[in-house]
């Protein structure tokens, strides 16, 4: 199979589980797609929304139609690192002997929502680290394997800050994308409602399985990267880091930290799977440019001058990004 076949072929496939979501989740098309470039980039997303948006529901819908194994955890001050990854449990043998078994967590999943995530302590929190980075779980001193595709979706309310703790920076950077789910129009909440009294539950199918979204990704990496393109997304990224040269006036002034090198990774990869959705077989800047936000805005963090001039990382974010594509045409 020639590679512009197999991309063809991709884009039906996606377009499909696309429709199949559509039957359920009304409208968020940007939240979707943004979930979908995660799970086949390879990486993780945060989801930033007040509740009642549909957060949860996408993931399990997501879930049923890929033919994925689903699993919640709910973040409470309360959970421990062993209600995520697991712990070693007693048996007892036919022999009446005692031996230690290891019990899979939720954590042992395709796709993991862990809901409310700056609910739970920063030990909590940190027992996720290792499982997003290596896509391992260490217990005692064995270490298991996660199955791949593995796609955590942290969600967080903006609004309930009392009794919650923010995420720190290095396990903010191992989230692909930071998605700001929106309230929805009048039109598409006026579906939802229309979806909620009808009588007959909505049926969904499962159009893809575990093997083709390893495909998928595979021909994700077939998507042509031009020299200026990546180009682009480096000066993207150095444009942020108040301390380079190539940095912008913005990040001089606002920018305490800019984005790390996963930054200019991400670009790239989510980019690709830009392209890819929109039927294309080549990265182009226009690729960057849409996913640039999402990827970056959970990069950055501001200083003092910043909020106290009433600065916001989107704010500060849209300029750069003006200004280096201004730069880049």
């Amino acid at each position: 199979m020639t590679a512009e076949v197999a991309i063809q072929n991709a884009v039906a496939r996606l377009d499909r589980i696309r429709a199949e979501i559509a039957k359920i989740i009304v409208g968020q098309q940007d939240v979707v797609d943004g979930v979908l470039t995660c799970l086949l980039a390879g990486g993780h997303v945060l989801l930033e929304g007040v509740p009642g948006l549909g957060k949860t529901t996408l993931l399990r819908t997501l879930g049923r139609v890929l033919h994925l194994k689903y699993s919640r955890i709910q973040f409470t001050p309360d959970l421990m690192p062993a209600d995520i990854v697991g712990s070693m449990i007693i048996e007892t043998g036919e022999n009446g002997a005692k031996f230690l078994r290891f019990q899979n967590g939720p954590i042992f999943a395709h796709l993991v929502l862990a809901d409310e995530i700056n609910r739970a302590t920063p030990k909590t929190q940190s027992a996720l680290l290792e499982a997003m980075q290596e896509r391992t779980v260490t217990s005692g001193t064995t270490t298991h394997k996660l199955e791949a595709p593995f796609l955590v979706m942290a969600t967080q309310n903006p609004i309930e800050m009392e009794g919650t703790y923010p995420l720190p920076e290095a396990q903010l950077d191992r989230f692909l994308m930071k998605i700001v789910v929106n309230y929805p129009s009048r039109d598409e909440l006026n579906r939802v409602v229309e979806r909620t009294i009808q009588r007959e539950e909505t049926h969904i199918e499962s159009v893809a399985g575990r093997e083709d979204i390893l495909e998928l990704r595979r021909v994700c990496r077939e998507i042509l990267v031009a020299a200026h393109v990546q180009e682009f997304a480096v000066d993207l990224v150095m444009a942020t880091q108040p301390g380079s040269e190539q940095a912008h006036e913005s990040a001089r002034k606002y920018i305490r930290y800019g984005s790390s090198p996963r930054g200019a990774q991400a670009l790239v990869e989510c980019g690709r799977v830009s392209a890819l959705l929109d039927s294309r077989f080549h990265l182009s800047v226009d690729d960057i440019l849409k996913v640039a936000p999402a990827v970056l805005r959970h990069r950055i963090i501001l200083n003092f001058d910043a909020h106290a001039e009433g600065q916001t990382t989107e704010t500060v974010l849209d300029g750069i990004i003006r200004a280096v594509t201004a730069r880049a045409s």
